[in-house]
C-alpha cells in the first residue's frame, strides 16, 4: 500500500536539500516530498545519506527511494528506476569576476576546475574538458565552492541554482560570476531531476507519478516553488 515511505536524501546541496541550523532538513526537495507525501497519504520518513552511497543504499533497503536532486540518465537507469521529472535547472561555470575566460577549450586550458563527486556536472566537465583542464572533485559542492573562494580551484561547475543560493548570492561569492552559457544536453544531463526508485518498484513510482501531476495541478507545486525561485523550476 505506500502508507510509509522510508525517503534517502543528501542533505549538502542548498537550496534543494541541506540541514539548517537547528539540525532540520530544509529545501526545495524536502518540501516536494513533503507535498507528494502528503498527497499520496503517506507516512514519510527522511534518512540522510552521503551522494555517492546514495543508490548503492536504496539498492541495500535503507530506503524505499531518493529525493536528492538526482539526474534521470541513462547510466544511473541501469540500477534504478524513475519517476517524471519534478524539475530542471541547467549546469553553470562559476569564476572570478576578474577572469576573462571563454568556455573554448582554448579559453579554460591549464585551468583546474572544481565539481562535486559522482555528479552529472563532473561527467560532463570531464568528457568535455579533461584533456585541458584539472579536474578537482569534491563530497560536498560546498567543498568545492570553499576552493574556488580559496584560489585553489580557478572555476566550479553545478547546477546554476545550487551556485546562485549556495555562492553567488553570499557574501564570500561577491568576487565571483558565472561564465558561459547554461548546459541541459540530454547526454549529460537526463530528462531533468527525478524521484529514484527500486527497479521493478512501479506501484511506488505510479504513486509519485501521480502524485507529481497532482501538486502540479492544484497549485502546491507553485507555491513551494514561489518560496525559493523566481522562475518555474519545472522547465519546459
Amino acid at each position: 500500500e505506500w502508507d510509509k515511505i522510508r525517503i534517502g536524501t543528501e542533505g549538502a546541496y542548498p537550496p534543494f536539500n541541506y540541514i539548517d541550523e537547528n539540525g532540520k532538513l530544509q529545501g526545495f526537495d524536502i518540501d516536494i516530498a513533503k507535498a507528494l507525501c502528503q498527497e499520496m497519504g503517506a507516512d514519510c520518513e527522511f534518512v540522510v545519506q552521503d551522494w555517492d552511497g546514495l543508490i548503492p543504499g536504496l539498492m541495500a533497503k535503507k530506503y524505499d527511494c531518493i529525493i536528492a536532486s538526482m539526474s534521470i540518465t541513462e547510466e544511473r537507469k541501469k540500477k534504478v528506476d524513475f519517476t517524471e521529472k519534478y524539475y530542471m535547472t541547467p549546469a553553470r561555470f562559476v569564476a572570478k569576476k576578474s577572469e576573462t575566460l571563454n568556455l573554448f577549450k582554448k579559453g579554460i586550458e591549464g585551468k583546474t576546475v572544481g565539481a562535486q563527486r559522482a555528479t552529472v556536472s563532473e561527467n560532463f566537465l570531464r568528457d568535455n574538458f579533461s584533456d585541458v583542464v584539472k579536474i578537482k572533485s569534491y563530497a560536498t559542492q560546498d567543498e568545492a565552492n570553499l576552493d574556488l573562494v580559496a584560489g585553489r580551484v580557478d572555476l566550479v561547475i553545478a547546477d546554476a541554482v545550487v551556485l546562485l543560493g549556495g555562492l553567488l548570492e553570499k557574501e564570500q561569492g561577491k568576487d565571483f560570476t558565472f561564465v558561459g552559457p547554461g548546459f541541459t544536453d540530454k547526454k549529460w544531463f537526463g530528462d531533468g531531476i527525478g524521484i529514484a526508485v527500486r527497479q521493478g518498484d512501479d506501484g511506488l513510482r505510479k504513486k509519485f507519478n501521480d502524485a507529481i501531476k497532482a501538486i502540479r495541478g492544484n497549485g502546491i507545486y507553485q507555491k513551494i516553488n514561489a518560496q525559493y525561485f523566481d522562475f518555474d523550476a519545472y522547465g519546459d
